[in-house]
C-alpha cells in the first residue's frame, strides 16, 4: 500500500501545535471526503504524520500548472470536485463539536484516483464556538487571497469563514486562476475584487470562465454556480450560505446537467424513430 508521509518542524512551537492538530482532529474524524490518518510519529525530535496516498495531487496542481500532458479539469469533472469538498466542510460544521477548518484552499483539497475531493492538512483547524458565542477569536493565520474579510480584520473566526474560502475555490474553478496573482495586469492581481461584478452578471460571467471548459456547460448551471459564489463571498458572515445549502445547491447544478443529457438522449431517439418509421417499406 503506498502511503503519504509529511515531516513538520520539531524544532518550531508552530511545527509541534500542526502536528497536535492534525492528530487530534483527523484522529477522530472520519468521513469520505477527508483524507486519511494512518498513522503518527513523534519520537527523536521526529514529527511525521502518515496519509493516504492521493494519486492524482492537488486540486492546485490540476488548475494552476499548465502541462500539456495533463488534460484540463472539464466542468462535470469540477463540479464534482466541488460537491466532494463542500460535503467535507459541512460534515465539519455539523459535527457534534463544529471544527472551523480556517485554511481551505485549492492546494488542501487532494483527489484520488477517480477525481474523488478529500480535504486534507488540518494543521490551523481550531474548534468553532461554544455555549452562545458565534464566533472565536485567534491569532490571524491562513492565505492571503482565501481568508474571509472579517477574520483579517478582527481575529474573529465563524464557521461561515469557511464559507469565504469556499466561494474563492468555487471561484477559482469557475475561472482556472488563483486567488491572488501579482503577474496579472494592474487590479486584477486580487481574484474575488475583480471577477465579482462579473459574477452577476450573465453576458459579463462569459468573458471570466475558463476557455478550457468552453462548450461543456450549460449557461443557466454556469449562472447558477456564479450565483452561488457571490452568496459565499458575501462580506457578512450571517448573509452567506451555511455549508449544507451550498452543497445542496451544486447537486441540484450537477442534476441540471444530468437531465440535459436525459433530454438530448430522449430528441436523439425520437428523431432516430420518426426517421426509420418514414423510411419502411410500403409506407403510404
Amino acid at each position: 500500500m503506498m502511503v503519504a508521509i509529511k515531516k513538520l518542524n520539531s524544532e518550531s512551537m508552530q511545527g509541534f501545535q500542526e502536528w497536535q492538530s492534525e492528530v487530534n482532529f483527523l484522529g477522530r474524524l472520519s468521513h469520505p471526503n477527508l483524507v486519511k490518518l494512518l498513522g503518527y510519529c513523534w519520537e527523536d525530535k521526529e514529527l511525521l504524520l502518515v496519509y493516504e496516498f492521493m494519486q492524482k495531487g492537488s486540486l492546485e496542481n490540476h488548475l494552476f500548472r499548465r502541462n500539456p500532458s495533463v488534460e484540463p479539469l472539464s466542468w462535470e469533472r469540477r463540479l464534482q470536485i466541488a460537491i466532494g469538498a463542500a460535503r467535507g466542510l459541512a460534515f465539519l460544521h455539523a459535527s457534534d463539536k463544529k471544527v472551523i477548518y480556517r485554511d481551505f484552499k485549492a492546494s488542501n483539497i487532494l483527489l484520488d484516483g477517480n477525481y474523488n475531493a478529500k480535504i486534507a492538512d488540518f494543521g490551523l483547524a481550531k474548534l468553532g464556538p461554544s455555549g452562545g458565542d458565534s464566533h472565536v477569536t485567534t491569532r490571524i493565520m491562513g492565505t492571503y487571497g482565501y481568508a474571509a474579510p472579517e477574520y483579517i480584520a478582527t481575529g474573529h473566526l465563524y464557521v461561515k469563514s469557511d464559507v469565504y474560502g469556499y466561494g474563492v475555490v468555487l471561484l477559482e474553478l469557475l475561472t482556472g486562476l488563483r486567488a491572488h496573482d501579482s503577474r496579472r495586469p494592474s487590479g486584477q492581481h486580487n481574484l474575488v475584487d475583480w471577477s465579482k461584478p462579473c459574477l452577476s452578471s450573465k453576458r459579463k460571467l462569459n468573458t471570466i470562465m475558463d476557455v478550457r471548459m468552453e462548450g461543456q456547460y450549460l449557461p443557466k448551471a454556469a449562472f447558477q454556480a456564479a450565483q452561488l459564489t457571490l452568496k459565499c463571498l458575501e462580506q457578512e458572515p450571517k448573509h452567506r450560505p451555511s455549508m449544507k445549502d451550498v452543497l445542496e445547491s451544486l447537486e441540484k447544478i450537477e442534476a441540471m446537467k444530468v437531465k440535459a443529457k436525459q433530454s438530448k438522449g430522449s430528441s436523439r431517439h425520437s428523431s432516430t424513430t420518426s426517421t426509420s418509421s418514414g423510411r419502411l417499406p410500403g409506407a403510404s
